[in-house]
């Protein structure tokens, strides 16, 4: 497809897709040859290698999200940091904060990422999923590989970066938060959440 096919139109889908720039869109619906699908991957590969380039940048700023599900039964507080107020601020990074805390309500993971397992934890889970495939005459090496794959399960089911958005089971919430750096050009960081529903821990 020449560059002149491409219609404003098209740039506007994949904008309202992506988030990504008017400019951006062009250059990338271009090079895929005028398909959405592919131009979205080639802007997701671009937003992921800008955004590890801005992991490592502070987050000092950010908001305290919320949401309290219909009927009251269940809230979420979550702490959504990024490097400035400007930032902090916008609707992008609010609407953001608030999918997370709805996601947070709906999913209930147990930890943010896959580092705050505790070792006695993931011990416990390594032990059980060895048990399930003993007495199977595989070799050592198999069975690890077995208990790895069985222990990426766990944290999809537990790590709030590792599970699918139930928005779109697609994009894990760490894809997600990774597409909201590039985006937003600024680091994003979640240190912490409580999710409270009514009757638990009483």
């Amino acid at each position: 497809m020449a560059v002149m096919e491409i219609s404003a139109a098209l740039v506007k889908k994949l904008r309202d897709a992506t988030g990504a720039g008017m400019m951006e869109c062009k250059a990338a619906l271009t090079e895929a040859n005028g398909s959405i699908d592919e131009a979205t991957t080639i802007l997701r590969k671009r937003g992921l290698a800008q955004a590890t380039k801005k992991a490592g940048r502070s987050t000092n700023e950010g908001i305290i999200g919320h949401y309290i599900h219909t009927g009251g039964k269940i809230g979420v507080l979550v702490e959504v940091n990024c490097e400035t107020d400007f930032v902090a601020r916008t609707d992008d990074f609010q609407n953001l904060t608030r999918e997370i805390a709805m996601h947070i309500a709906a999913a209930s993971p147990q930890y943010v990422r896959r580092e705050d397992v505790p070792a006695d934890v993931l011990e416990r889970e390594r032990s059980v999923y060895r048990a399930q495939v003993e007495g199977q005459n595989k070799p050592a090496p198999v069975i690890e590989k077995i208990v790895e794959g069985k222990l990426n399960a766990f944290y999809e089911q537990v790590c709030l970066m590792d599970q699918p958005s139930i928005r779109d089971p697609k994009m894990t919430i760490g894809q997600i938060v990774q597409a909201a750096i590039a985006k937003m050009g600024e680091n994003i960081a979640i240190p912490r959440f409580v999710r409270f529903k009514v009757g638990e821990g009483v």
